[in-house]
Parts: C-alpha cells; structure tokens; sequence
C-alpha cells in the first residue's frame, strides 16, 4: 500500500463531501443535518456534528455489507495495524467482544477457556452465548498486587483437562498498562488447533512505537478487539476488531456483528474512526512524540517527588551493568518475565509510598487541583497519556502532586505485602470447574438480602463490578468468601463505585435464599 492511499481518509471525506454539496435531507435522521436545532436556537458544540451525521444512502455505504467507502476504510485499517481483516466497531469493544464468544461459541453448552479477571462484557458475552467457562486465575505481580493473565503452563493445563475448549480469552493489558508475552499463550492455543482472543481494549498504540510493546497480532492472536478512543484518537464508542489466521469463522463473525451492532450505526464515529487510522498510518512513531514527550517530564519529576511511586517492572540490565536508557521499552529482564513484564508508558501508574493517602483520596484530591485521572483502586491511580498529550499537562499534573505533598502530612510507611488487588478476587484452584452461563433471570422469590458482614458462605444472586475498571468481582451462583467478602467490605469503605449490585453502597448484598439450590 503506497503513502498516497494510506493519507486517504475514504468515509471521512465521503461525509465533508456530503456537506459541502447542500443536499436536502429526505431520509432519517430526523434533525436532517441540524437543521432542526438551527431552526430553534441551535445545538452549540453538536451543530458540526450534526451536519455529518447521516444513514446508508447512496454513496455512504453500509457498515454491515460493506462494497464501498466502509470497506475501503477497513482495508486501510487492516493494513495500519497488521490484520489480515478489520471491522469497524461503534458499540466500543463491548461489540467486539461479544460478537467473538458468539463466533467461537456457536452452540448453547460450548466451552471457553477465560481469563478470571475479565471485563464485564466477556461475562455478557458468555450468557448471551449459553456458553461454559472455565476460568484460568492470571500471574499476580507481588510487589503491586495486581493480576496479569495466565501462564503457559496454566494455560496448557488447562487444554489438556478441557480438549472440546472452543479457544481462550485473555485481556492484554490490564487496566493498569501491565502486560505479559503473548506469544506463548498463542503458541499453546494453537498446538491445540483453537485460537487466542485477545481483549486489547487499552493496546490499540501497542506496536506502533519502539517504546510500546507489541501487540497482540503480531504475538500470534487470532481475533484482536481494540478501542480505538481510548489510546488513539477515535471519539467515544468507536473501536476495531482485527482477524488473522484460519482459525475463526469470518462469515459467522460478521453475522455475529451485525446482531450486536446497531443498523443505523454512527457515521460520525466510525469518521473518527478513519481519521484516528489515517493519524497514525501516515504518521507513524512519529505520532506519540509529544505524549512520549510529556511522559518523559512527570518521570522526571516523580524523580523529585519520592512519595509518588511509579509502576514499573523491573528495569532490565545492559551489558557491562547498569539499567537500560529511558527510551528503550518499559520490560522486565528475561529473569523475571512472566506475571509483569512489560507496562504501558503511557499508563503512568502512581501511588502514596507513605500511605497517608488512599488511591480514591489521592485521586480526589488531583480532581480538587484540576487533574482528572482515569482511575484509582485503594492504593494506586492511573494517569492515561496519549498521543494527544502535552508538556504542560505533565507540568500541571506535578505542581498539583507537589501542592498535595506539601499540603498532606505523611506517615508512617506501610508494610508493602498489605497492598493486594482491589479488582482480582482468586480462588483455591488455577483452573476452575466449567461455569454454566445462560440468559435465565434470577427470580426475585429465589433470593434475599442479607448484610454484607453476614453475606459470607451465601451464595451471590448477582454480579458485583467495581468500575472503572468493570471487571465483576462476584459472579452469580458464586460463593461469597471471607476473602470477597472482606474485600467489598475495604471497597466500600473507601468509596469504590460498583454497577449491577441492587444496592450501590453495598451496605447489602443480594443472596439465594438458603433453601434454593442452585
């Protein structure tokens, strides 16, 4: 593909054609092109939208039988981002995921092997599949307490115990930038002749930098959804699905997406979409200089802030001694690979080595100084920079953390072994009995409340998901432990947010009544 094609934008410049001809609308929407607000009062910042937000007519194509500019867009981002195929997502990479366990597990009863700490939408997945899980319990990095994914070894494992496993679903990276090799899980997939879903919602800039790790394609996934507004710069929902290989179902893929994406989808968000491709595509490394850039200077101030820890495995060692230069790839030594091996440097993760402040306080307080992270656990807080990032955003961000320092007295520092995951729960085992996922409401006659400090040993009647980051800490048909159960109750009292659990505070919790049997 040659540089002129790659600087095209085809669905974006199909929609400023679309406006500059002044055609009269004579088709949904029903604002037709904006006209409605203009004629009262006007939309403010939705007025430009509004003028390319527009439905499969002629010459726009359709997103779900693609011939012309949506498939040439497609073309072009397959090409960007090293797929042999790639879809156009507008229902976030919730849609991508779904329409994957809905491929891979084409009948009610198939069996896919997954990640425990996945996000939510790889459970709905599961239950609108009919499907069985068995979950494989990811490395936890000890020195953060935080999950990675499964070894090769758990993996194997576990296609051994479970040969009629449709494939396996890990998420790569985490929420917290961390990551580990892939290659060899895609390895052990395919020994087994089933392929690697890999959930890279926060790697869409993976492999396009030397300071970025590689993606997942080119460590030998089969199916690969990414959001594309989270990392790059697509707006808001807007995210791909990448294939390669022959081991998925491309005809029953794209039937699948088609039945979890909407018929009237978003042409100003798949635009962004093209927009976001054609940035990189003609830009390159190139692309993430500045954010790079910006990431370099907290660095360097975190260096003077010696209470803000930043996350990082292990730095490797050159030859002849002393630690790598800071603009080679954030990667653990060949020694210590496995549960943390590489970590985004775009996901500046820090927390207060003193303790005085929690992950939710210290995040509260940024907010109070205009610095609005993406998210925080109990103990740490991550700072997202992109390639839309700045000098000066760095700059704000560390004169708030040094007003912070000075103005929140410290302590006494912790004992470090007290910090554990506040989003991973784990169990006794690697490798779980199948879990039976259906669509089956739970009946309200079924269950009952109960106090979340008499909640041990019950059975849950409903998933608990702290968000962000969304993934479910309780399923279901899941015993309640004194370890969840102490776990929520830490959440809570620091102010976590949940979705789905009736009761948002948590103060109860939704059980099965002791008689049912579940």
């Amino acid at each position: 593909m040659n540089e002129t094609e790659r600087a095209s934008a085809p669905l974006y410049e199909m929609l400023e054609r679309y406006k500059t001809e002044g055609k009269s609308s004579f088709h949904v929407p029903g604002h037709k092109n904006g006209q409605a607000y203009k004629m009262n009062g006007g939309a403010g910042l939705l007025n430009e939208v509004m003028t390319a937000d527009i439905t499969e007519i002629s010459g726009s194509d359709d997103l779900h039988h693609p011939e012309g500019v949506i498939l040439e867009a497609q073309r072009l981002a397959a090409d960007c981002f090293g797929a042999e195929e790639s879809f156009l997502l507008v229902g976030g990479s919730t849609a991508g995921n779904l329409a994957l366990i809905l491929t891979v597990c084409a009948e009610p009863g198939a069996l896919l092997l997954v990640q425990r700490n996945v996000h939510k939408s790889v459970i709905h997945g599961l239950m609108l599949a009919g499907a069985r899980a068995v979950f494989l319990e990811p490395q936890m990095d000890d020195a953060s307490g935080l999950a990675v994914a499964p070894s090769e070894e758990t993996v194997r494992k576990a296609l051994a115990a479970w040969p009629e496993a449709a494939g396996l679903l890990v998420t790569m990276p985490n929420y917290y930038g961390m990551g580990s090799d892939l290659a060899p899980l895609a390895r052990a997939c395919h020994d087994s002749g089933v392929p690697l879903l890999v959930d890279e919602a926060h790697g869409a800039h993976y492999g396009q930098h030397p300071e970025l790790p590689p993606g997942a394609l080119s460590c030998g996934a089969d199916g690969v959804v990414q959001s594309t507004h989270k990392m790059l710069a697509a707006m808001t929902m807007g995210a791909m699905l990448h294939v390669q290989g022959p081991r998925l179902d491309r005809a029953l893929l794209r039937q699948r997406l088609a039945m979890v994406q909407s018929s009237s989808p978003s042409y100003p968000v798949m635009a962004s979409l093209d927009l976001a491709r054609r940035l990189l595509h003609t830009r390159r490394a190139d692309a993430f200089t500045a954010g790079l850039a910006a990431v370099g200077t907290l660095r360097r101030g975190l260096a003077e802030l010696p209470r803000f820890t930043l996350l990082r495995p292990e730095a490797p060692q050159q030859p002849g001694g002393g630690e790598a230069p800071a603009s080679a790839p954030v990667t653990a030594p060949r020694s210590t690979r496995g549960a943390y091996g590489t970590q985004d440097p775009f996901k500046a993760v820090i927390y207060d080595a003193t303790g005085v402040l929690s992950g939710f306080e210290l995040q509260a307080e940024l907010e109070k100084r205009g610095c609005v992270p993406e998210m925080s656990d109990e103990r740490h807080v991550v700072l997202l920079f992109s390639l839309g990032s700045r000098v000066e955003d760095a700059e704000r961000l560390l004169a708030a953390l040094r007003e912070i320092d000075r103005d929140c007295p410290t302590g006494q520092v912790p004992d470090a072994s007290t910090h554990v995951s506040t989003w991973n729960i784990f169990g006794s085992s690697l490798i779980s009995e199948p879990v039976q996922f259906s669509l089956k409401p739970v009946r309200e006659a079924e269950t009952e409340w109960v106090e979340l400090g008499m909640s041990e040993g019950r059975v849950a009647a409903e998933m608990v998901v702290p968000y962000p980051p969304g993934i479910p800490l309780l399923y279901p048909g899941e015993v309640i432990t004194e370890e969840i159960s102490r776990r929520l109750h830490r959440l809570t009292g620091a102010g976590a947010r949940f979705q789905a659990a009736s009761d948002p505070t948590l103060r109860v919790i939704k059980v099965y009544s002791i008689q049912e049997k579940i």
